[in-house]
């Protein structure tokens, strides 16, 4: 015991200052370590608009809905296989982009900039595979650009916002195939209940079992989580 209690714990000093830079590449330090907290920052806003979350969790939400069953499952377990499901999804881009950027960029083979660019090469392409080109034109059209002859001369910030509403459409397409069956259920326990004279019975306290039921005997969960991961192939 008496060990342990002369045995001093080393515990490191952090200093952050602010002094003048004394050579251009201090300055070019500098200014990387603040791109990188801005990304950083932005982060959140990245995952959810550069990649399948959006689809994802617009999907699953729609799907709870559909279903009725207000807070099952909770935000939490939709939001976590949400980001699980992107990350499965987004596995070959990022892998891209670690092996053409990140891994070059740390050996010393790329310069900042170029990793940069490196790396939002394979984001672009995951992005331009899933825009519809009519919304990628109308924000080309409403930029004053001319017309692109390839995907390089389109900018990322015209790609972004077409990728997100393009994400969106699809997501409320898929959202609308999921929530028929449920409201065939939802019409057919009101037409019933109508007829034998229940008007005071909610609808819904009896539709509920039948939905939950029929998801369960369908697989819902397999066949919805497998309709996503192949809209994205």
């Amino acid at each position: 015991m008496t060990f342990f209690l002369q045995t001093t714990i080393p515990i490191p000093r952090i200093d952050i200052g602010v002094g003048l830079a004394e050579s251009p590449g201090d300055v070019a330090a500098s200014l990387q370590i603040l791109l990188v907290l801005t990304i950083l920052t932005l982060a959140p806003a990245i995952l959810t608009l550069l990649t399948s979350f959006t689809r994802t969790v617009i999907v699953l939400s729609l799907l709870r809905n559909a279903l009725g069953t207000n807070q099952v499952p909770p935000n939490q377990v939709l939001i976590g296989l949400a980001l699980f499901l992107t990350a499965f999804i987004m596995a070959p881009t990022f892998s891209a982009v670690y092996s053409e950027a990140v891994v070059p960029y740390l050996n010393g083979e790329l310069a900042f900039e170029e990793a940069l660019s490196a790396g939002l090469e394979p984001i672009r392409e995951f992005m331009f595979t899933h825009t519809r080109e009519k919304d990628l034109e109308m924000f080309v059209d409403l930029r004053g650009e001319e017309r692109p002859a390839t995907r390089a001369d389109v900018d990322t910030f015209t790609v972004i916002p077409a990728f997100v509403i393009s994400e969106l459409k699809t997501a409320f397409q898929l959202g609308f195939v999921i929530f028929v069956p449920f409201l065939v259920i939802d019409m057919i326990v009101a037409s019933t209940l109508m007829a034998m004279g229940m008007l005071m019975l909610p609808p819904v306290m009896i539709s509920l079992p039948f939905k939950i039921l029929l998801f369960v005997l369908v697989d819902g969960w397999h066949l919805v989580v497998r309709s996503l991961l192949s809209s994205f192939l």
